[in-house]
């Protein structure tokens, strides 16, 4: 009996052994630590936002994070990049409470997924392409890549790194949910609301009138919108009326393009022309230009083509837009500096390489309202075809002063990057050695580049 006793004792004890080997071998296979770690980010991710979540589709960016994000899938998968946000309001400070909500609110929107309806939608733009598509299909935004603080002058830092292909999605969304969050928790959202409408009716009046004659415009506001409700109720009354000399063609916002069946408007950003022409250490950066340009026009011929001319000044881009480019792209767009001076140089240039500028559209989108809109079109719509994209003053004016906030790339490929305008102070780059280096790059082009 004692013997079978203890033959029982060792054999439950060699079992338990066996068992707790198992689970311990278990526990360090890849799929269970994979599982863990999957519940540990899911935890991580919890999202206790206050307000309702602002960004509830991906299609809720601007058109040209598409054109550009095609042009990057299939030339530039490879680069990284790091965006910084930063406030020009000298008078704005966001507090901790507020900075938590951005933090919930982006985490919300990096839970979203392309739906098969929207892929549809995006894949009926003529010059959309399935491998991108199929793309989207898999793509989703990565928390990871956002690093969030407190630490900086206005109260909020903001930084995302990672690849190209990633961190340029996220500009559009981080800006819309940066302003909607302060307006609701640092004002009397309701108020606000009011004034907004107040102030859309009388500027729909104007036009309605002819009072404000300014040809094709659409809407560019959705970076820096009072809220998701603002833009849309402009967006939607604008789209139903019809006006005397003007006409409403489109949006930017993609997600509303959709849904009220208008144009989806826009090409490329300051970012292409950046990181395509900065962000390769083989090029020389006062032909940046000729590197974007060069590339837009392999991604899409003679589709989609309105030139971004202020990257780094418009005389550095005339150098490079000469009559092959000025022939395929089917205008430029302006943003910043003297919108008139701008314009005749514009239509000068065309006129030397023996282009007729009525066959071009000059777009105008740099701090517009109706008023300044009406002006350019009355000196140049018999000079040339003429647009506007029309932005904070149609989704953001009320009795309270906007935020003037922007996302910015500052590197790429882990080299520094940078934007000169025609506008001094509209650049954003981190380093001001390599801005001093861009500006003799481009000052010696100018001189000795004939």
């Amino acid at each position: 009996m004692k013997i079978m006793l203890m033959r029982l004792f060792f054999t439950m004890l060699f079992v338990s052994e066996r068992k707790q080997i198992a689970f311990m071998a278990a526990e360090k296979s890849p799929a269970r630590i994979s599982q863990r770690l999957f519940a540990t980010s899911r935890s991580e991710m919890r999202i206790i936002m206050k307000l309702n979540q602002i960004i509830t589709s991906l299609l809720e960016t601007d058109m040209y994070k598409f054109s550009m994000g095609q042009a990057i899938y299939h030339q530039f998968s490879d680069y990284k990049t790091t965006w910084s946000f930063k406030c020009r309001n000298t008078d704005v400070h966001f507090t901790k409470e507020v900075v938590e909500e951005i933090k919930e609110q982006i985490k919300a929107y990096c839970g979203l997924r392309f739906t098969e309806e929207e892929l549809e939608y995006l894949h009926n733009i003529k010059w959309i392409k399935g491998s991108y598509v199929d793309f989207l299909r898999l793509w989703q935004p990565r928390y990871e890549d956002f690093e969030i603080t407190t630490d900086a002058e206005c109260g909020l830092s903001i930084e995302a790194k990672g690849t190209w292909l990633n961190t340029s999605m996220y500009e559009i969304p981080t800006l819309a949910i940066i302003n909607e969050v302060y307006f609701r928790m640092e004002y009397n959202y309701d108020e606000l609301l009011n004034s907004f409408k107040n102030r859309l009716d009388e500027k729909i009046r104007k036009i309605s009138t002819g009072e404000y004659n300014i040809g094709s415009f659409s809407e560019f506001g959705l970076r820096r919108r009072l809220s998701a409700k603002a833009q849309e109720l402009a967006v939607d009354l604008l789209s139903k009326n019809e006006y005397p000399g003007s006409k409403f063609v489109g949006t930017s916002n993609v997600y509303l393009a959709k849904k009220y069946n208008l144009t989806p408007v826009g090409t490329m950003a300051h970012e292409w022309i950046m990181c395509v022409g900065q962000g390769n250490h083989k090029h020389n950066p006062a032909y940046s230009n000729w590197y974007a340009l060069d590339a837009w026009v392999k991604e899409y011929g003679i589709l989609n083509g309105t030139a971004l001319a202020d990257a780094i000044t418009t005389d550095c881009f005339l150098k490079d837009f000469q009559l092959t480019y000025a022939t395929l792209f089917s205008g430029v767009r302006h943003d910043s500096g003297d919108p008139y001076e701008w314009g005749d140089k514009m239509l000068k240039h065309y006129e030397s390489l023996g282009i007729n500028p009525m066959t071009k559209t000059l777009l105008f989108s740099d701090s517009l309202d109706f008023e300044r809109a009406d002006g350019l079109n009355k000196y140049f719509n018999t000079k040339a075809r003429v647009a506007f994209g029309i932005g904070t003053y149609i989704s953001n004016d009320t009795d309270v002063h906007p935020l003037n906030i922007v996302m910015k790339t500052t590197a790429c490929n882990g080299m520094d990057v940078a934007k000169i305008s025609d506008t001094p102070g509209k650049g954003m780059c981190k380093n001001p050695d390599y801005v001093h280096y861009l500006r003799r790059c481009i000052d010696w082009r100018m001189k000795n580049d004939r």
